[in-house]
């Protein structure tokens, strides 16, 4: 009886260190990154940012002037879904339902540089829109909770300039650069996106001083339906 005893328990100690092991393991697996480098649907992150800044200018309302998720909707299409910054003049929280299944491009801080008149180069507007962005001050961004790492690493310019009409040949032509994130497919549910940061361009042109404080709530596959239940009131009794 003792033997049978012992030998139980010698198995429960293995079974427990094993157990133990295992958590060690998981734990120390590295999670994957929710961030995306790689082409999405064979197009480039700097071709991304570009068909961003045609997107925001061709809306109705600009979507970086949306207080509260409102324009969340507004022409978004393909397999990217657009997130937009601020002006920088305003903090929004805003309520986005997102469709599963898409990824999310985030502008966290970045200049555009438009072409003004025929003798403005190319390579005037790059320097144009790389000027504050040589100068970021701090960058954080948050996702659920969770901060995504270093933002100085996550600069996009975009390939030369772009047609802000790509059919149009004679549209503005433009240069972008800035800090991005292309966000691969969330999991069904309510996540959080929390943005912060800001530029210190000694020179004080436009812009040179920007802060960017955001935030999304996003409903990835419909919006999270909560039940209450109310509790149930029991009387306590005298001993």
């Amino acid at each position: 009886m003792q033997n049978g005893i012992g030998s139980r328990l010698r198995l429960a100690g293995v079974a427990t260190v094993l157990m133990f092991a295992g958590q060690a393991s998981a734990l120390a697996a590295p999670a994957a990154s929710p961030v995306t480098r790689e082409a999405v649907a064979g197009i480039s992150l700097s071709e991304w940012t570009a068909r961003w800044w045609r997107w925001a200018d061709e809306q109705r309302v600009a979507p970086y002037l949306d207080p509260d998720g409102r324009l969340c909707e507004l022409g978004q299409e393909g397999p990217v879904w657009n997130l937009a910054g601020t002006n920088g003049r305003f903090q929004p929280r805003r309520q986005c339902v997102v469709p599963e299944g898409r990824h999310l491009l985030l502008p966290i801080i970045n200049m555009a540089s438009y072409q003004t008149g025929e003798d403005v180069s190319c390579e005037e507007l790059q320097a144009g829109a790389a000027i504050n962005n040589d100068h970021l001050v701090s960058a954080v961004v948050l996702l659920d909770g969770q901060p995504l790492g270093d933002m100085r690493l996550h600069r996009v310019k975009s390939e030369g300039c772009f047609r802000m009409d790509p059919d149009d040949d004679d549209s503005r032509l433009a240069a972008a650069d800035g800090y991005w994130l292309m966000l691969k497919p969330l999991t069904p549910g309510r996540h959080t996106v929390s943005v912060g940061a800001n530029y210190g361009a000694p020179e004080g042109g436009a812009y040179s001083q920007m802060r960017q404080t955001f935030e999304y709530v996003l409903h990835v596959g419909g919006r999270t339906q909560i039940t209450f239940v109310t509790p149930m009131m029991v009387e306590a009794s005298a001993p």
